[in-house]
């Protein structure tokens, strides 16, 4: 947009009592200047888009006041404008008599030019008092234009800025919401059913409301200096566009969540069955090794096994029915719950087959143990010492009879492991483990 700066200011002369014929030459030659730069500056003004929206707007709020204000000082300063053409129409008159302005003619063009001599209406004040008319100087005058004319400009440039920035912003933003809506209603994400379903639904209204504000009252929405007084020092507020684009954000990667549930779903539930029948076989094997314990293993305490768990499996259930009905927004939630409790489940049921069969595990290694000191015996040649048979005959039966103590068959393992190692000490020389006193 063209004259969109303010009207060149007329800086005047000092006070003299009378103008010279140089002097009044050179102040209509400004004058004339800045004549024409008032015009252009005005005639852009009265094109601007941005005033021909305001015009044509239904204005509320902070706008809709400015805006009343602003109309009058444009009308006011079409009739300062005229008032100034006539000032400038009748200096030029007068000074175009004669080649040589007789001394007579150049006191009358100093007072045209440095005096009060321009009268206007009382409608031609924006505030204060009515005055039944007021007469001004031509540099008063201009000032007084500058001042309304840059006000104007705030005001005009200040909302075209909104309104080219906003709505835009707006109706993509709106779009994007309504492919979401779309997108969200094919997965089963709808108000009343799913919490992002909810949230679309402050979105939309919050964006209708944001935009018929905007529209309305865009003033309100713009935050810094003026662009016209200070260009990059203010700009559109979009506080409340851009939360509302996060929250659409936040749903839009729920949605997607929800549809990658959809694509993976079979899979999903096809390992949750398979962890779910893995925990059921190992509590299985721990119930059945539980009476295996309580059977061959006397004076040991064995945990209790719990049976299968019930509320997984029917809650499994429950998701391949959601599979089934495409309903992936109940289902996205209730399978991530389902495979945390599923991979817990299974541990729970390792941790009781293992602690079930911790005495079997006992006595299997006092067996070893027993086995490899008997071996040990038998190589240096001492199998047959009265003393090593009799205790290895009373381990053994301990070990293998049913139900076996466990803590008097260990006593006897030891006992045999003592036996031999005093056997066995004065006939070997060989190096011999430092913790134990035992050869090598």
């Amino acid at each position: 947009m063209g004259g969109t700066g303010p009207f060149p200011s007329s800086t005047g002369e000092p006070d003299k009592p009378v103008m010279g014929r140089e002097e009044v030459d050179r102040v209509l030659a400004r004058l004339g200047a800045e004549h024409e730069a008032i015009e252009s500056s005005l005639l852009a003004l009265q094109d601007h888009a941005g005033r021909r929206l305001l015009e044509g707007a239904e204005l509320t709020g902070v706008t809709k006041d400015r805006w009343a204000t602003t109309e009058q000082a444009i009308s006011l300063l079409w009739t300062y404008f005229d008032a100034y053409t006539d000032a400038l129409h009748t200096a030029r008159e007068v000074r175009s008599r004669h080649r040589w302005s007789t001394p007579g003619e150049l006191a009358e063009l100093t007072e045209l030019l440095r005096g009060p001599g321009i009268t206007l209406p009382s409608s031609a004040s924006l505030s204060g008092a009515p005055l039944l008319s007021e007469q001004l100087t031509v540099e008063a005058l201009v000032d007084r234009m500058n001042r309304w004319y840059a006000e104007a400009l705030d005001v005009i440039v200040t909302a075209d800025a909104v309104w080219s920035a906003l709505p835009a912003r707006i109706d993509m933003l709106t779009a994007e919401l309504r492919r979401t809506r779309s997108l969200a209603h094919s997965v089963g994400v709808r108000p009343g059913e799913h919490p992002s379903g909810d949230d679309l639904e402050r979105i939309t209204a919050e964006l209708t409301s944001l935009r018929a504000e905007v529209v309305s009252d865009p003033l309100a929405f713009w935050s810094g200096a003026s662009p016209s007084s200070a260009p990059g020092g203010g700009r559109p507020d979009t506080t409340r566009y851009d939360a509302a684009a996060r929250a659409l954000e936040d749903v839009r990667r729920e949605i997607e969540a929800v549809l990658d549930v959809r694509q993976d779903a079979e899979r999903r539930l096809m390992r949750l069955r398979d962890v779910l029948s893995r925990a059921d076989r190992t509590l299985a094997e721990a119930r059945q090794a539980r009476g295996e314990v309580l059977a061959k293993i006397a004076a040991s305490e064995v945990p209790a096994v719990s049976g299968p768990p019930t509320v997984l499996q029917e809650q499994l259930v429950t998701a391949a029915e959601y599979r089934r009905r495409a309903q992936w927004h109940r289902l996205s939630p209730l399978l991530e719950s389902l495979e945390e409790r599923a991979d817990d489940e299974l541990l729970r049921a390792r941790e009781s087959l293992t602690a079930v069969t911790a005495p079997l595990a006992v006595r299997a290694e006092l067996r070893g143990r027993l086995d490899a000191y008997k071996a040990k015996v038998a190589r240096h040649g001492m199998a047959e010492d009265p003393l090593l048979i009799e205790r290895y005959d009373t381990a053994r039966r301990m070990l293998w009879s049913a139900p076996c103590d466990l803590r008097a068959a260990e006593a006897a393992v030891l006992r045999y492991q003592q036996a031999a190692s005093e056997v066995l000490v004065p006939r070997q020389t060989g190096p011999r483990d430092r913790r134990t006193g035992e050869v090598l």
